[in-house]
């Protein structure tokens, strides 16, 4: 990937958009990936507790934005 803003990078934010830390497996970046698939998991699974939610939330949209402005370092 060419680094932030590439093509590469809009499909992974896009694959995070549709299911968190999928855009950072696409990356090659595997312990992220199941870092915020299993966060966001949890935190969704528990979302009648309003709050969990809330904060899956937020790290869902943290997925999103990570892999767009991952910036692959040579």
């Amino acid at each position: 990937m060419a680094g932030k803003g590439s093509g590469g990078n809009v499909l992974a934010a896009i694959c995070s958009f549709l299911i968190p830390g999928l855009g950072q497996l696409v990356q090659g970046r595997a312990l992220p990936a199941l870092l915020f698939f299993l966060v966001v998991s949890a935190n969704y699974f528990f979302a009648v507790l309003i709050i969990p939610a809330v904060i899956g939330g937020i790290i869902h949209l943290w997925s999103i934005l990570d892999a767009a402005k991952f910036r692959e370092h040579s």
